[in-house]
């Protein structure tokens, strides 16, 4: 009797679950990487005050409604490069691409699988952002680079 009581509410928990926006993304080529699964499982709830969303890609994740910040784990290493200017948040080096500004891409540099994030500078703050998936992102193992003039 209690089995018939609770069908139905679980009918509708499902057809509500179905509903949800999810965030249509494309893995990284290292997406599968032990490595990157260790980054997902410590992933915050909220970055930059916004919301996580479910996405489609294994080693992805978004934040916002709309799409504010998306991450990708298992993207191929950036070289050394005097292009880009690099930063450190939370002791977690970073170049910044922002040549779609105010989109804004950050890649790990010297970790391994290296992690992007793009962040939407309009709607989030890049550096809340970071601060927020450093604890997740410092998982990945350092492979001794470092920025040679943070925020160069």
């Amino acid at each position: 009797m209690k089995l018939l009581a609770v069908l139905p509410l679980t009918a509708v928990v499902l057809s509500l679950a179905a509903c949800a926006p999810t965030v249509a993304l494309q893995p990284a080529d290292d997406a599968a990487s032990p490595l990157c699964a260790a980054v997902q499982v410590r992933l915050p709830d909220t970055v930059s005050q916004l919301p996580k969303r479910v996405t489609n890609a294994q080693s992805t994740a978004a934040w916002g409604d709309p799409t504010s910040v998306i991450l990708r784990c298992g993207v191929p290493v950036p070289a050394p490069t005097s292009e880009l200017p690099c930063v450190t948040v939370e002791g977690i080096d970073w170049l910044r691409d922002d040549s779609d500004d105010p989109n804004f891409v950050f890649t790990t540099y010297g970790r391994e699988p290296a992690v992007e994030v793009i962040i939407n500078g309009t709607a989030a703050s890049g550096l809340e952002a970071l601060t927020d998936l450093s604890s997740a992102v410092g998982q990945l193992p350092s492979t001794g680079g470092r920025c040679i003039a943070p925020g160069s």
